[in-house]
């Protein structure tokens, strides 16, 4: 039996000094990934890139599992801000286009990190907290189309889980594909979007 991969961070940094050093550990653990793949990326190879030593990871993180969950929501709290920012726009399909803008730059900016931890995303056991980031973005789309007049028969709920799976499932499979054209594709979704709306 595989034991659980521990996911949390050891500590938070606290001080300036400390957060910019697990600045540095983050972003050379994504480089690592996006030059080398899954095969190469270690905790030796993630500490030489940052110009730290293993010792000094470790006193941040006690894995290469839990440097790959902390890329995960680093990336997922960019995507959520924004969400959220395009969210706010007072009209519904500028929102809608904004939200779309948000996911495909998210897994288009990075295309090779963003592969690779969408397939670390469904391997590690992320959990709860997982699951509330998914709902929050969810809840964002909810609160857009709150502001649509559905067609007949459409209710808010299917309308908000059918939008929320075309965008995610076109954009992660353009990702898996390597697709690289991100108007492209952002015009894609926003036709397969506004057409189930009837906005076309």
């Amino acid at each position: 039996m595989s034991k659980t991969p521990d996911l949390k961070p050891r500590k938070s940094p606290t001080q300036a000094r400390a957060a910019e050093t697990v600045r540095i550990i983050l972003e050379a653990a994504a480089r690592i990934l996006e030059a080398r793949g899954l095969a190469g990326f270690n905790t030796n190879a993630v500490a030489e890139r940052a110009g730290v030593s293993v010792g000094s990871l470790y006193q941040y993180f006690p894995g290469k599992d839990a440097l790959t969950a902390a890329l995960i929501q680093r990336d997922g709290e960019v995507l959520r801000e924004e969400m959220a920012a395009a969210a706010r726009l007072p009209m519904a399909r500028a929102a809608l286009s904004g939200m779309i803008a948000a996911a495909v730059g998210h897994q288009l900016r990075r295309p090779i990190l963003a592969r690779l931890l969408d397939i670390e995303e469904s391997r590690l056991p992320l959990g709860e907290q997982q699951d509330e980031k998914t709902k929050e973005l969810q809840d964002l789309l909810d609160q857009v189309l709150a502001r649509v007049d559905l067609p007949a028969g459409l209710s808010a709920d299917t309308a908000g889980a059918d939008l929320f799976a075309i965008v995610r499932g076109m954009v992660d499979h353009a990702g898996s594909r390597g697709e690289v054209d991100a108007t492209d594709l952002q015009h894609r979704v926003e036709r397969a979007v506004f057409g189930y709306l009837g906005l076309a």
